[in-house]
C-alpha cells in the first residue's frame, strides 16, 4: 500500500470537508473511492486552484472516475452539489413522485436520480454548509397501494431507475427467459404418416426387395432450433439500455429451457465487439465485465451503418447460416450515409429469419420517425417495438412466436406515408 505523506490542509478547510463529502457521495452512488482517492483529488485541487469550474471539474474527475460507465453519475453528482446552491431542492423535486396536471413532467437525465439518492443518504447527519430556504408546506403521497414495488419496475424506464431500482431489475431480468418455437428444417426424417414422400428412402427400400416398390416411405420435416443474434448500440445515447438489455442476454443465453441453438452478442458503437463468448460465463457481472473491457467504445459515438456493413461483411455466414432470428437495439441515430445505412439495413433483413429491432425512444407517446436514420432502418424490419422496460422485454416473447408482428412498424410507416 503506497505510502502518503502528511497532507496539508488547504487555506480553506470548507473546501476540503466538502471534497471529503461529495467523495463519499460519489462511493454511495456505486464509483470505486477510497480514501487515497479523496486524499489525491484534495492535493490535485490544492495544486490547480480553484479558479475555473471547468478546470475544477476535471480535476475531481481525473481522481474519481476511472471506468466510462462512472462519468455520468460523477457529472450528476457534481452539477448537484458544487454547481447548484439549490441543489437540496432539486433533490427533493426527484425524489418525490409527480402528480399529474400539478408540475410539468420532464425526462430525468441520465444518472440523476441515483445521484440525488446518494448526496441525500445520511443528510441529516452531516451537512456541508450551503444556503437552503426556508421550508414550506410538507405535502405527504401516500402511493405505497398503488401497485407492488415489482409491478412498477416492470413499466419504469431503465434511465429513470435509482440504483436500488436498477439492482432490482437485474435481479428481475435474470430470472427472464425468451422462448422460441422451434422451426420446420429442408431435413426430413423417417414418419409413417409424414405428409410428404420419401423417394430416396423407397427405391431403396424396393432395391433391397427385388426391384419392386411394396410401399411409400413418407417422412415429415425435422424441428430444429433457430439461433438468436443481438445487435447492440452501446454510445453514448443508449448506455443505460443496453447495460440492462445485456442483462437480459445474459439470462437468455444461460437459461438452458429457452431453445435457442446458441446465442451471440455483439455491441457497437463507432466498431463493432463480438462479445459472445463472454455472455458463457455464468456469473453475470463477470460476464459483463469482460464484455465492458474489451467493447472500447461505451458511451461513444455511433456508426450504425458502419458497424452493421462490418457485420454483415465477416460475421453474418458465420451466425446466422441456420434461419437466426436478430434483435436490433438502438435508437436509428446515426450522422452517417442513410442509403449507406439502408442498404445495409436490408441485407441484414434478407439475411435474417426475422429481423426485429427495439427502439427505446417508443418510450415517448408522440414519437415520430423524423430522424434520417430511423426513416431509412423502418422499411426494412420486420418488427418495430419498444425496449425501454422490463414489460418491453417481456412482450419480446410474442413478438418471436408470431412471424405476423409489426410492432409499431406499421403505424409508423402509415405516417411516413409507405405502405
Amino acid at each position: 500500500m503506497a505510502e502518503y505523506a502528511p497532507l496539508e490542509i488547504p487555506e480553506n478547510p470548507k473546501l476540503t470537508h466538502n471534497i471529503t463529502w461529495f467523495a463519499q457521495a460519489l462511493r454511495k452512488a456505486g464509483l470505486p473511492i477510497g480514501p487515497g482517492r479523496v486524499i489525491d483529488a484534495i492535493r490535485a485541487v490544492e495544486a490547480a486552484g480553484f479558479s475555473e469550474k471547468r478546470d475544477f471539474y476535471w480535476t475531481l474527475h481525473a481522481c474519481f472516475v476511472s471506468r466510462p460507465e462512472h462519468r455520468t453519475v460523477f457529472a450528476q453528482v457534481f452539477r448537484l452539489y458544487w454547481r447548484d446552491p439549490r441543489f437540496m431542492e432539486h433533490m427533493m423535486a426527484m425524489m418525490l413522485p409527480a402528480v399529474r396536471g400539478v408540475q410539468e413532467e420532464r425526462g430525468g437525465q441520465a444518472g440523476e436520480k441515483r445521484a440525488a439518492e446518494a448526496l441525500l443518504d445520511g443528510v441529516q447527519a452531516d451537512v456541508p454548509d450551503m444556503e437552503f430556504e426556508e421550508e414550506g408546506t410538507e405535502i405527504e403521497v401516500d402511493a405505497s397501494l398503488t401497485m407492488s414495488t415489482e409491478e412498477r419496475l416492470r413499466t419504469l424506464d431503465f434511465e429513470q431507475m435509482s440504483t436500488e431500482e436498477v439492482a432490482a431489475a437485474k435481479r428481475m431480468l435474470a430470472r427472464m427467459s425468451l422462448p422460441v418455437q422451434p422451426i420446420a428444417s429442408r431435413r426430413g426424417k423417417p414418419d409413417p404418416l409424414g405428409a410428404r414422400a420419401d423417394w430416396r428412402r423407397t427405391l431403396r427400400n424396393a432395391m433391397r426387395q427385388g426391384g419392386e416398390v411394396q410401399m411409400l416411405a413418407r417422412k415429415s420435416p425435422r424441428m430444429r432450433w433457430p439461433n438468436l443474434v443481438v445487435l447492440c448500440d452501446i454510445s453514448g445515447s443508449m448506455s443505460q439500455y443496453s447495460r440492462m438489455v445485456l442483462h437480459f442476454l445474459h439470462a437468455v443465453a444461460n437459461h438452458k429451457g429457452a431453445g435457442w441453438a446458441r446465442v451471440h452478442g455483439f455491441t457497437f458503437g463507432t466498431r463493432l465487439t463480438n462479445i459472445t463468448r463472454h455472455l458463457a460465463t455464468r456469473d453475470v457481472d463477470s460476464a459483463l465485465a469482460a464484455a465492458g473491457a474489451e467493447a472500447q467504445d461505451w458511451e461513444g459515438g455511433t456508426r450504425i451503418g458502419d458497424c452493421l456493413h462490418d457485420f454483415n461483411r465477416d460475421w453474418s455466414r458465420r451466425v446466422m447460416g441456420q434461419g437466426a432470428v436478430v434483435l436490433l437495439i438502438t435508437d436509428g441515430l446515426d450522422r452517417g450515409d442513410p442509403e449507406a445505412l439502408a442498404h445495409e439495413v436490408k441485407r441484414l433483413q434478407l439475411s435474417a429469419r426475422r429481423l426485429i429491432w427495439l427502439n427505446p425512444l417508443l418510450r415517448w407517446d408522440g414519437f415520430a420517425p423524423k430522424a434520417q436514420g430511423i426513416r431509412a432502418m423502418l422499411p426494412h424490419v420486420d418488427s418495430f417495438r419498444a425496449g425501454h422496460s422490463i414489460a418491453t422485454l417481456e412482450e419480446l416473447a410474442e413478438a418471436i412466436s408470431r412471424p405476423d408482428d409489426l410492432g409499431e412498424k406499421a403505424r409508423l410507416m402509415a405516417a411516413l406515408g409507405g405502405p
